[in-house]
């Protein structure tokens, strides 16, 4: 089933291939998979021959999502049930540029449509998760310098044209933590955050069940939040935000005397391997974005803080860090203190926050349309 996904659809014998199994063992399994109804086969030919060709079994209409991250591009196609049908991520150069990565994510889409031998008419929607925050009534990213170049770019607008479906635009973040309540590490909780570490801090909202943007959409810009007065110029414009301190290019500045040129993957890398430079750059990073985090929590009173993004995958000992520094900072109760752990979605929340975002809109539509 996980090859499936990762192609969206392939024959009985690219099965095998992909998955190291007899053609024999994958007939039989597949056989098991399609009268479960989990699965479906149609006929096809591949290089002159007749071959079964193996979809993941979908209900009545198809969303897409996708998240435009700093350094890649994630889409995903589903069915209304939030079944993951296929998806696909690439890697983005630093600074891409809008109209470009706009257009890979609708050829990928128009790609993703194809492999699971569906019809781009049957795609009723689109969610978008990108890097910043973003306004409602426009489309448009709120903060200047979250995503250069991309600031007078309606991004909703752009895919929509693109694909002539509906696109819904929103914060990577806040997007997170609706995966993580649907599917997630918040299942069980009304009220969460979602920390993003990444190459700029951010978080999302759960407040009540719902997914809090503020009034602007720029709830939870932690990377924003000034601590230090007279430290660096953040590019939104002020001085000392938390990400000229944990941010991409201070991180790279702490460790360039010791190992040079690198990319943050690298420090990630490096951390997870055990480099002791490393490890102890971003668990000072996590403790100082605890610190932060700790005046959100105080104020908003979660049941939960959810620790995700990319320098989360450097270890464990990230989020014990992030623990540790919100334990530290939080008024503490006596009932109910508040828990940090580590995101179940790994790197995959905010694209299958995405796919949500299109799935809710989806049903809010069809539900108009009755």
């Amino acid at each position: 089933m996980a090859a499936v996904k990762r192609f969206g659809g392939l024959t009985q014998v690219e099965l095998a291939s992909a998955t190291g199994l007899s053609t024999a063992t994958v007939s039989t399994i597949v056989k098991e998979l399609a009268a479960a109804g989990v699965v479906e086969t149609a006929t096809t030919s591949r290089s002159g021959r007749r071959a079964l060709r193996v979809t993941m079994a979908r209900q009545a209409g198809l969303v897409a999502g996708i998240h435009i991250g700093p350094r890649a591009l994630a889409v995903a196609l589903g069915d209304l049930s939030g079944e993951v049908l296929a998806e696909q991520t690439l890697p983005l150069p630093a600074e891409h540029r809008a109209d470009t990565t706009l257009d890979r994510a609708a050829l990928l889409v128009v790609d993703l449509v194809e492999r699971v031998g569906a019809e781009l008419d049957e795609l009723l929607g689109l969610g978008v998760a990108v890097a910043a925050p973003v306004d409602a009534a426009t489309g448009l990213m709120t903060v200047r310098g979250a995503m250069r170049g991309w600031e007078e770019v309606p991004v909703g607008l752009v895919l929509g044209k693109r694909l002539a479906r509906p696109a819904h635009v929103d914060a990577d973040a806040g997007l997170a933590v609706l995966a993580e309540h649907e599917r997630g590490a918040a299942r069980e909780v009304r009220d969460a955050v979602y920390v993003r570490l990444s190459y700029g801090i951010s978080a999302g909202l759960l407040l009540g069940g719902r997914l809090h943007r503020g009034g602007s959409g720029a709830a939870g810009q932690l990377g924003h939040v000034q601590v230090s007065p007279n430290g660096p110029v953040c590019p939104c414009g002020n001085r000392g935000c938390l990400d000229t301190e944990v941010g991409e290019a201070a991180l790279l500045d702490l460790v360039r005397p010791t190992l040079g040129e690198v990319t943050l993957r690298d420090v990630v890398r490096l951390a997870r391997q055990g480099d002791p430079g490393c490890m102890r750059v971003l668990a000072d990073a996590a403790r100082r974005t605890g610190q932060v985090v700790a005046a959100l929590v105080t104020m908003v009173d979660p049941q939960l803080v959810v620790v995700g993004g990319e320098l989360a995958q450097a270890g464990d000992w990230m989020v014990d860090a992030l623990r540790e520094s919100v334990r530290r900072h939080t008024l503490p109760s006596r009932f109910a203190p508040v828990d940090v752990v580590a995101g179940e979605l790994g790197q995959r929340a905010e694209l299958l926050g995405a796919l949500e975002l299109a799935r809710r809109e989806a049903d809010v539509a069809e539900g108009g349309s009755r």
